[in-house]
């Protein structure tokens, strides 16, 4: 493991769709991507800074799943400096008629 990096937890969440899952029922095509968002403040907000950053281009986005939390850890204080959560992202794949 990395110098600095603590291994802080490991989520087996399952996808969660949100009010947008009967669009995805419609596409019946989903793509899914991972990104890594990171906050100082909490593995919830990284979570939520990925899926803002991923909004600005994609469009439909249905859920997403935690499938890693990390953190940045002062070597000095031990402490926890930085947050991070690895997510995988679910919308719905557009097709032309």
């Amino acid at each position: 493991m990395e110098e600095g990096y603590l291994k802080a937890y490991q989520s087996k969440s399952k996808l969660l769709y949100s009010s947008s899952l009967s669009y995805f029922l419609m596409v019946h095509v989903a793509k899914i991507i991972e990104i890594i968002g990171s906050s100082d403040k909490g593995w919830e907000d990284a979570a939520q800074v990925a899926i803002d950053e991923a909004k600005k281009t994609i469009h439909h986005i249905t859920g997403l799943e935690i499938t890693d939390m990390t953190a940045k850890v002062d070597p000095n204080t031990s402490k926890i400096t930085q947050y991070r959560a690895a997510v995988k992202i679910a919308f719905g794949v557009e097709h032309k008629s």
